[in-house]
C-alpha cells in the first residue's frame, strides 16, 4: 500500500518504489523503530525538528491534558488559553522587540506570513514603492509560492520561476568554496548588500535570512559578524530585516536562537520545527511593536492583516510547545548543547585529514560534512555517483538515519542525545563515510 498510494517528499518515487522501503512503526528517545524491529538512532531529528527525542512522557501528557479540553478552536476573532501562553513566553525568549507573535503551521507559512507583513507595512505607511525583496543564493525558506520566491536553490527552485515574483540575490559567504576565504566571502556578501541598498532601497521591503546557518545548502555556517552587519545595514537604509530561523532556532546552534549568536534583534522573525520539541506542526511569526502598529488602525481603513490558517494557535501544538519549552528550562538544555557540540567536534576531527572529506562545517549540533572527489583542488563529486545518498544508506545499515544534501552529509541530532549516544551515532557517520569514500562503490 505504501508504494501503491503514498507520494513523498522530496523523494524520486522511481528510486524508492524499487528500494527496500523503510517504514517507521515507532520511537523511544533518540531511538526510531521499523515495522521489522530494527533500530536506528535518528541522526537528523527527523528532518531537524525533534529536540526531546520521541515518545517523551511530559509531552505525551500535555498532549493528553489539552486533548481533555479542546482539540481546536479557530483563532480568528477569539482566542485560547495555550495560544495565549505560549506567546507571552515565546516574546520573553526572543530577541528583544519582537513582541507580536502571529501562529501558523509549518516553517514555510511563516515565512509566507513574514513577507506578506513586510509588503503590507510599507504599504499600510502610505510607501508604496518597497516591494521586492532580497535573498540569499542558494537560499531555502520553505516550498509554499512567496517562500519559494524568496528561495534560491535551482534544483528545487528554477521549474516553478516562471510562477514567482522575483527577488534581488546576494551571495551568502561560503567560506570553503571562496578563492578569497573566509574574510573575502564576508567582504563580497557586504559589498553586495551595501550595493544594493545604496542604489535601490527605495524599492525593497525586506532582507530574509537564514541567520548564522544555511541550512538546506548544505548547512553553510556565517563568519563571525556577517550577520550583525547585515542587519545594521538593512537599519541604515531603512530596510527590513526578517531572520528564518525555522531551523536554527530552539538550541540548535548552542544558543535558543541563532540571531542571539551576533545580539541582533530582527524586524520579523520565523520559528518552527523545534518549536513542538517535534511533535505537531506549529509555526510562528514574530513582529516589532512597530510592524505591528502599521496594522493596527480603525475597521474602515482596511488595514488588517487577511491572513490565516485553519489550525492556527491550535491548542494541541501550542500545548506541547509549553511543555517543551518547559523541559528546555528544566533541563538546561541550550547550556548542554554547547558541551556536546565539542565532544562532536572532536570525534570529527578524525576525518578531517581524510582524502574525501573537504569540510566540516558545524554550529552547535548543526553539522554538514561535505565529501569531494579530491580534497587538494576541492573537486566535487558528479550528482549522478549519489556519493550523499549512498553515505546515507550506509548509515542505515550500520543503523542510524540522515538524509544528505547533495555531496554534504547531514548530522543534526536530538538535543537530548548522550555523550554515549553521540559516540556511537559519530562512529556510524565515520565508518559510512570511510565505507563510501575508500571502501569501493556500494549500490
Amino acid at each position: 500500500m505504501n508504494k501503491e498510494h503514498l507520494w513523498h517528499p522530496f523523494t524520486q518515487m522511481k528510486d524508492y518504489n524499487n528500494s527496500d522501503p523503510l517504514i517507521i512503526e515507532r520511537g523511544e528517545g533518540i531511538m526510531l523503530y521499523d515495522v521489522q524491529g530494527r533500530a536506528y538512532y535518528d541522526g537528523f531529528s527527523s528532518v531537524w525538528l525533534n529536540v526531546h527525542g520521541h515518545n517523551v512522557p511530559e509531552l505525551n501528557q500535555a498532549i493528553t491534558e489539552q486533548l481533555g479540553r479542546v482539540a481546536h478552536s479557530t483563532l480568528l476573532g477569539m482566542a485560547n488559553v495555550p495560544a495565549i501562553e505560549l506567546a507571552e513566553k515565546l516574546v520573553g525568549i526572543t530577541p528583544a522587540g519582537l513582541n507580536k507573535v502571529f501562529y501558523s503551521d509549518s516553517g514555510a507559512t511563516g515565512v509566507e506570513i513574514a513577507i506578506k507583513m513586510a509588503f503590507q507595512y510599507w504599504h499600510n505607511k502610505g510607501i508604496r514603492g518597497k516591494t521586492k525583496f532580497i535573498t540569499m543564493n542558494q537560499a531555502y525558506h520553505g516550498d509554499t509560492v512567496g517562500a519559494v520566491s524568496v528561495g534560491a536553490i535551482p534544483l528545487y527552485h528554477d521549474v516553478f520561476r516562471p510562477m514567482l515574483f522575483p527577488s534581488h540575490v546576494i551571495p551568502y559567504p561560503y567560506s570553503y568554496r571562496h578563492v578569497g576565504g573566509e574574510a573575502k566571502a564576508t567582504e563580497d556578501t557586504l559589498t553586495a548588500l551595501r550595493h544594493l541598498l545604496e542604489t535601490r532601497a527605495d524599492e525593497i521591503a525586506a532582507l530574509i535570512v537564514e541567520p548564522i546557518v544555511q541550512g538546506a545548502s548544505g548547512i553553510i555556517v556565517m563568519p563571525p559578524g556577517c550577520l550583525s552587519q547585515m542587519a545594521k545595514l538593512c537599519r541604515k537604509y531603512g530596510v527590513l530585516l526578517i531572520a528564518d530561523e525555522v531551523a536554527t532556532g530552539f538550541g540548535r546552534t548552542g544558543a535558543m536562537f541563532a540571531c542571539d549568536l551576533e545580539d541582533v534583534s530582527p524586524d520579523l522573525m520565523v520559528i518552527g520545527k523545534g518549536l513542538t520539541g517535534g511533535y505537531l506542526p506549529v509555526a510562528a511569526t514574530l513582529a516589532t511593536d512597530e510592524v505591528y502598529e502599521a496594522f493596527y488602525a480603525d475597521y474602515q481603513e482596511q488595514k488588517t492583516f487577511f491572513h490565516g490558517h485553519s489550525y492556527t494557535g491550535n491548542q494541541l501544538g501550542c500545548a506541547v510547545a509549553l511543555a517543551s519549552l518547559k523541559l528546555f528550562e528544566e533541563r538546561n538544555l541550550v547550556e548542554g548543547v554547547k558541551a556536546k557540540a565539542s565532544f562532536v567536534e572532536q570525534k570529527l576531527a578524525a576525518l578531517k585529514d581524510r582524502p574525501h572529506v573537504g569540510e566540516i562545517r558545524q554550529k552547535g549540533l548543526m553539522i554538514g560534512i561535505e565529501l569531494v572527489r579530491d580534497k587538494t583542488s576541492r573537486e566535487t563529486y558528479d550528482w549522478a555517483e549519489r556519493i550523499g545518498v549512498r553515505t546515507s544508506l550506509r548509515a542505515r545499515e550500520l543503523g542510524m538515519l540522515t538524509r544528505p544534501l547533495g555531496n554534504v552529509i547531514v548530522f543534526i541530532p536530538p538535543l537530548v542525545s548522550t555523550e554515549a549516544e553521540l559516540d556511537a551515532m559519530t562512529d556510524i557517520l565515520e565508518q559510512s563515510i570511510l565505507h563510501v569514500t575508500e571502501g569501493g562503490l556500494v549500490t
